[in-house]
């Protein structure tokens, strides 16, 4: 199994930054063999330092800001707001034919040519045919997590069409062959220093760790290619109904260039990011970046409607539309479609624990954190990804971040259920749990259990000498490696020894002496 390996911090140059060296490529990182077995990559993620300050860092400020901006905008009806957008996406989902063929109809009538896609090689064959009735032979490409699923990148190349990502940081993972670790930031795993040795390497600059001189070696390598480029692939953030319009929202404007300077746009959409009307748009956009980003509304919110008219004097005269379905419908069967309203936003990924200690890479997928935890099995089967329903701690966090209320933690513990019943977990699992439940049970083996722990932990500390003297009642210890199965847990943090005395004891003993 290949992992990612961090450079040692003693063995950096003077004067450098120890970065995380990706021994596999953005397409591996993405798309491991399968079945998937994250341990490889979550163990060289807490193993390193660099990437855990990165990750840590980044999500944390993120998380914090979304809290205040959400508290400073909506106050006491951020709950209802909430509601709201869960009730918008809901409805779009429990009514998905209506409105798809209200979207196709508008769109077509607009100028634009709706396709669908069962399968991200439909999708992919798709648009390789718009390239090459086009004769493209540079695109120029925005952000875009669908084509990231469907791989497209590698096959426009192929054909021979020069493709290029413009989105900063997509731009700066396909210099590196790297794959994206976060929904909304994909380079959150690097730094200034990267992207610097990156521009060297690559583009011949003069090595600079100043982020305006960088954004101005990207800038001026980007604009030569928006000018010569005749074909734009973009994503979409929204599709609304009543209009058959295209809705994409962007902070660098690379998003616009994409889809208005080249003679044809092909755009890949999600056949769950359709929206009634302009109405319910406001209320999705709101929630979308003031929980992704702390922004009242993205720099720019494009929205399409057609290609380019005879009276204007700018815009693609093709635009192409392809709804990818991709697994989609398979989740929109009434038990899991709540999971499709997801609008990206990349809030869980923020305030999970787990992520922040093992970031994007380590899931193995698309789609990391916990929607990715949730969809990723979903999408390219549990038995696939077996791992993936457990790397969560089920604190909440994610529901409690979720603009649209997918109580992800809820969807996890089904998942995992259902791999019990499927029987896709390890048999000795299956019956070290149903013992440990057993044993939970019953009163008597409970206090037993307890008791033998106890003595177990603390003998151990005694051993270790980490048992601290003095009142044998409060006295506690740590024990840094725990023996057999329960040893991961002990791989990246010390297991606390129980006290002497038990809380049955103490209540028992407060109770009689009261």
């Amino acid at each position: 199994m290949s992992t990612f390996e961090a450079k040692n911090q003693a063995s950096a140059p003077a004067g450098t930054h120890a970065t995380v060296n990706l021994s596999i490529s953005g397409q591996e990182l993405l798309f491991p063999p399968l079945p998937y077995d994250i341990h490889a990559r979550a163990d060289a993620a807490t193993a390193n330092k660099q990437l855990q300050d990165f990750v840590h860092v980044a999500t944390y400020r993120k998380d914090v800001t979304r809290k205040q901006v959400t508290s400073e905008t909506f106050g006491p009806k951020h709950g209802a707001f909430r509601d709201l957008g869960a009730a918008i996406k809901q409805h779009t989902l429990d009514h998905l034919d209506h409105y798809l063929e209200m979207f196709v109809e508008r769109a077509t009538a607009a100028g634009a040519k709706v396709h669908f896609a069962q399968t991200a090689d439909q999708a992919n064959d798709i648009c390789l045919d718009v390239a090459r009735r086009c004769g493209a032979k540079l695109c120029v490409k925005s952000k875009s997590m669908v084509t990231e699923e469907t791989h497209l990148l590698p096959q426009l190349q192929a054909m021979g069409v020069e493709t290029v990502e413009t989105d900063l940081g997509e731009f700066i993972l396909q210099l590196d062959h790297d794959a994206p670790s976060h929904i909304v930031t994909p380079m959150i795993h690097k730094d200034r220093r990267a992207v610097a040795r990156a521009f060297e390497r690559e583009l011949g600059a003069v090595y600079t760790e100043d982020p305006q001189q960088l954004t101005g070696i990207a800038r001026a390598y980007l604009r030569e290619k928006y000018r010569r480029a005749d074909l734009g692939i973009s994503g979409g953030n929204f599709l609304v109904a009543e209009t058959g319009s295209l809705v994409i929202c962007t902070n660098e404007g690379n998003g616009r260039f994409c889809t208005s300077a080249p003679k044809v746009h092909v755009a890949f959409v999600g056949i769950e990011k359709l929206v009634p009307s302009y109405e319910h748009l406001g209320v999705m956009l709101k929630l979308l970046a003031r929980t992704s980003t702390g922004q009242p509304l993205t720099v720019y919110t494009h929205v399409i409607t057609g290609p380019r008219r005879p009276q204007e004097h700018d815009g693609p005269g093709q635009l192409h539309i392809i709804l990818v379905d991709n697994g989609r419908t398979e989740i929109l069967k009434k038990e899991t479609r709540e999971m499709l309203r997801c609008i990206r936003c990349g809030a869980c990924l923020n305030a999970c624990p787990v992520y922040r200690k093992i970031g994007g890479h380590a899931y193995g997928a698309v789609y990391s954190g916990p929607i990715g935890a949730l969809i990723t099995p979903l999408f390219r089967g549990l038995a696939n990804y077996p791992d993936l329903p457990n790397a969560s701690s089920l604190c909440g966090a994610c529901f409690e971040a979720c603009p649209v209320k997918i109580d992800i933690p809820r969807f996890l513990v089904q998942l995992r259920s259902e791999m019990v019943s499927r029987k896709i977990t390890k048999l000795s699992d299956r019956l070290f749990y149903r013992l440990w439940a057993w044993s939970l049970g019953r009163s008597w083996t409970y206090r037993i259990g307890g008791w033998m722990q106890k003595m177990f932990f603390r003998a151990k500390a005694r051993q270790r000498g980490t048992l601290a003297k003095g009142d044998p009642y409060r006295s506690r210890g740590w024990l840094d490696h725990l023996p057999g199965p329960a040893a991961g847990w002990t791989s990246q943090r010390d297991m606390p020894t129980p006290p002497a005395r038990s809380f049955r004891q103490w209540w028992n003993q407060e109770r009689s002496s009261s």
